[in-house]
């Protein structure tokens, strides 16, 4: 469990508040550990009504987890969210390898484009900034270019935010996907669900 024994104390009572506050009895075993750190780390107790979790999701990641998957994330943000995984298997940003981006792209995309020529099979995608990154993984599997193990879809922002999660959860990824409705999202939820993962897998 995520908030077992060896949880600090305030870790343990924050999570006996939100649980007080949250009622999580509609999420399966697995994902309800995710969406769980999800709202725990943001204090954003609307993720409990807007996360979208596909059938295969936990199952999937978890397998790629304990078979040493790669994990490419769309942010050195989302990086230093994960230093528990960081210490046992590659995480990896392609972000600085891509000083700038062409005209009609962004730098997220294109560095996505980079990470999948790398990692075009089994890896876990953690998307936790960029709109266009999350977009251009979508396109990258519809072409054939990449199959991921598993794709964590958490981008945040006014313009591209919503279109791509939608893009995500209408794709065939969706069985393997975790993601949300609407604008909210960002680096520090998404590496939230990639920690509860973690935990779930090696725990």
């Amino acid at each position: 469990m995520v908030s077992g024994g060896d949880a600090h104390p305030i870790e343990q009572e924050s999570y006996r508040i939100m649980r007080a506050r949250v009622d999580f009895s509609r999420w399966p075993a697995g994902a309800r550990e995710v969406v769980e750190r999800m709202v725990h780390a943001t204090a954003d107790e609307s993720f409990s009504e807007t996360a979208l979790v596909g059938d295969g999701f936990v199952a999937a990641a978890m397998s790629a987890l304990k078979s040493d998957a790669a994990v490419v994330c769309d942010s050195r943000m989302v990086v230093a969210g994960v230093p528990l995984v960081a210490s046992r298997i590659p995480v990896e940003c392609y972000l600085d390898r891509v000083p700038t981006a062409a005209s009609g792209t962004t730098r997220a995309a294109e560095a996505v484009q980079l990470a999948a020529a790398e990692h075009p099979d089994r890896a876990v995608w953690v998307v936790g900034n960029a709109p266009t990154a999350l977009h251009r993984l979508v396109e990258l599997y519809d072409a054939g270019v990449v199959s991921p193990a598993a794709v964590i879809g958490m981008p945040v922002g006014y313009v591209g935010a919503s279109e791509a999660k939608a893009k995500l959860w209408e794709s065939p990824l969706r069985a393997i996907s975790v993601t949300n409705t609407g604008r909210r999202g960002g680096s520090a939820v998404a590496a939230a669900a990639l920690n509860a993962l973690a935990r779930l897998a090696w725990y």
